[in-house]
């Protein structure tokens, strides 16, 4: 009998820049640049709190045994942040009226709406990633008897019901919009300007690049962006007020891209470093020095912060400092 084969994973070299007429690619730019904007100013205090390493990995690694691009595994998380959220917010609204009402029934309630959140933790991870898969229907859908049976090898016996009634709660979280813009749309179409703009750094090789970085930042979220508000605000201890007010930069999709594409040409080609940070500059109109500390903080973290003659380590705003003053020599 034939062993069964594998689908094949898209390709890197199956991605193509400069295909699309450059009309398009402001429209599509624009368009996102308008999400990213909407985006940041509803940035709510408890976003980005459900991608920690542990759960990004497991969507990670899920993806990858499922054969799925890299887009889904990243909307995946994406919707699954964005349910997760809304659930815990419904949480404590109910929480708080119950407690206006009966304080011990309320104690017994929010046990048991975190029980059931906790319990159907794995089974929702799954629906979004199934979810995510059904929006690039051109690729791969991942069917109810494949989850059923990944949930089964865990230990989980859910029915297909119950993983239908899974997918519905969240769409109808979430108002059935699941089509969430992730941080790689804003870094494909920015490399797709820079194409056209003539980076000396072939937007192919910065492509794989910048993919691999992007796994970075999702697996390592709170320890990059804790780097970057450190180095924003130059000092290594910040207030809570300050780490409040740095919400909206976590959910910066078109600075995390620019920060991508920059850290990616200083591995590629650190000659070429300040002629694509001065390209980029110019397409999004984010600040030299934005760009430098982000790609500074996310190249701590890939390829370490110091040389190998350092013995000590240098404070991220001072390293920063560097990378912005090569930036700025650029202009």
């Amino acid at each position: 009998m034939d062993r069964r084969v594998r689908p094949r994973l898209a390709s890197l070299s199956d991605f193509q820049f400069g295909a699309v007429a450059t009309e398009t690619i402001e429209d599509a730019l624009l368009h996102l640049a308008q999400q990213n904007e909407q985006a940041v100013q509803e940035a709510a205090g408890r976003m980005g709190s459900f991608r920690e390493t542990r759960i990004v990995e497991f969507v990670f690694l899920l993806s990858e045994q499922w054969c799925l691009e890299k887009s889904v595994s990243y909307q995946a998380v994406e919707i699954l942040e964005r349910f997760m959220v809304k659930q815990a917010e419904n949480i404590c609204r109910q929480a708080t009226i119950q407690l206006r009402e009966n304080e011990k029934t309320d104690s017994q309630n929010w046990r048991a709406l975190k029980e059931q959140l906790f319990n159907k933790f794995i089974l929702h991870l799954v629906s979004c990633v199934q979810l995510a898969s059904k929006l690039s229907f051109h690729y791969k859908i991942i069917s109810n008897i494949t989850v059923l049976n990944f949930l089964q090898a865990l230990g989980y016996l859910y029915t297909k019901e119950e993983l239908l009634e899974s997918e519905l709660d969240v769409l109808k979280s979430l108002n059935f919009q699941i089509n969430l813009p992730t941080p790689l749309a804003y870094v494909e179409m920015l490399l797709e300007v820079l194409g056209y703009n003539g980076c000396l750094v072939p937007a192919t090789q910065l492509h794989a690049t910048c993919l691999t970085l992007l796994d970075l930042v999702y697996l390592l979220h709170e320890p990059i962006y804790e780097s970057l508000l450190k180095a924003s605000i130059e000092n290594s201890t910040p207030s809570q007020l300050q780490g409040e007010k740095f919400i909206s930069v976590k959910e910066d999709f078109m600075l995390l891209a620019v920060g991508i594409i920059a850290a990616s040409a200083f591995i590629q080609n650190h000659e070429c470093w300040r002629q694509v940070v001065g390209h980029l500059q110019s397409i999004t109109g984010i600040a030299l020095e934005s760009i430098a500390e982000f790609s500074y903080a996310i190249l701590t973290h890939s390829v370490g912060a110091n040389t190998p003659g350092q013995q000590q380590p240098v404070p991220p705003h001072l390293a920063a400092r560097a990378l912005r003053a090569a930036a700025s020599s650029n202009t």
